[in-house]
């Protein structure tokens, strides 16, 4: 399994954290310095003493991408929107726009939408959009969503293995991304928690263009090479595009607010089969349950993808992102630090592994070592 991750984000723990940042004059992202002056960027603090929390989530891969189809339940028309991998957050309003307009052509009457992670709220605001009543039944709701541990980015990460995508996927791919990206830049502010971002991407090694950044090629503005007097890091080779970072916790307290608002409805509930689903009254059914698809629709495809994060105390200074080519990733946000680098396919374990804490720790110690600024 060869997942097409954001950047470099596959998760080799083991072998990360060889690009750190180099010394140099102090300033921030948001004031660069002159083409041909090196810039430093503020250090991460990242320390044992400095840890808030550590987190698991997982992931809900399918090596073919997500899923968006309707079939019929019984007389109910259902419509999937799962399997999002790592790009949940980045792609939800996308997949919830391929999946209203495929179920709610011709339908009248309320709306039922099953998960309440980003998924499942984008899918009830574009349905309530249209005109709809909708209800979300969902076995948690936030803060308890897997959606509430992403870290964020925007950017469609650990989400199908490239060897076995089709064109017809990728299509569908990009549809969704660029509904997506405009619809996140009508809501930055601190409101949702969304803010314009810097992205460095540290490597050993000359920057190859994967499949996922040539779809996308349009939707990362100032993507380019660094030069050596362009940046501050000692790294050979770094590049940097501008995106957007979404904070989930802010953003789904905010998207359920906004469907309590708009009138809708949430019921606290679990689906153990096909056949609870059948009894819901509404007659078109979302179904946003991520990697609960796996037992209550039988997708065999489906795997869990475990990730770890340690998160350090917030360090507002630090208003960038930085991610390795050895699957290290640090996004900086207002409720803490968020430092990651675990992909681990096939485990279903939700406990935090106190060594794999450990290890992320040190790493990000050993990326952040060699500032020259903090």
């Amino acid at each position: 399994m060869r997942p097409d991750a954001a950047l470099s984000r596959r998760g080799i723990i083991g072998a990360a954290g060889a690009s750190v940042l180099a010394g140099c004059t102090a300033t921030t992202a948001a004031t660069r310095p002159a083409r041909g002056a090196a810039a430093c960027l503020p250090r991460p603090k990242v320390s044992d003493d400095r840890l808030i929390r550590s987190l698991v989530g997982l992931r809900p891969y399918r090596p073919s991408g997500f899923v968006v189809r309707a079939e019929q339940l019984g007389p109910k028309r259902l419509v999937h929107n799962y399997g999002h991998g790592g790009s949940g957050i980045t792609l939800s309003w996308g997949t919830s726009r391929l999946a209203t307009n495929l179920g709610l052509q011709g339908h009248q009457g309320p709306v039922a939408v099953i998960g309440a992670g980003v998924v499942g709220l984008t899918t009830a605001r574009l349905v309530q959009e249209a005109g709809y009543p909708v209800t979300i039944y969902a076995r948690a709701l936030p803060p308890e969503t897997t959606s509430n541990i992403a870290g964020g980015q925007w950017y469609p990460s650990l989400l199908y293995d490239f060897d076995t995508v089709t064109p017809a996927f990728a299509r569908q791919l990009v549809a969704a991304a660029s509904y997506a990206y405009r619809r996140y830049q009508i809501m930055v502010g601190e409101e949702y928690g969304i803010r314009w971002m810097t992205n460095y991407e540290l490597s050993d090694h000359p920057f190859g263009q994967s499949k996922t950044d040539r779809l996308m090629a349009s939707m990362l503005p100032e993507s380019r090479a660094l030069r050596p007097d362009e940046h501050g890091f000692d790294s050979p080779y770094v590049r940097q595009f501008k995106g957007m970072l979404i904070e989930p916790p802010r953003f789904l307290r905010a998207m359920l607010r906004d469907v309590r608002i708009a009138g809708g409805n949430v019921v606290v509930r679990g689906f153990s089969t096909p056949g609870d689903v059948a009894t819901l009254p509404e007659k078109l059914v979302f179904n946003c349950t991520g990697l609960g698809a796996k037992r209550l629709f039988g997708d065999e495809e489906m795997q869990p993808m475990r990730g770890q994060l340690a998160v350090m105390l917030p360090q507002p200074e630090v208003d960038y992102a930085l991610e390795t080519s050895r699957g290290m990733y640090m996004f900086s946000r207002s409720d803490g630090m968020i430092l990651g680098g675990t992909a681990d396919l096939g485990d279903w374990s939700l406990e935090p592994n106190p060594e794999t804490t450990r290890t992320i720790i040190r790493e990000h110690r050993r990326i952040a070592s060699r500032a020259g600024c903090g």
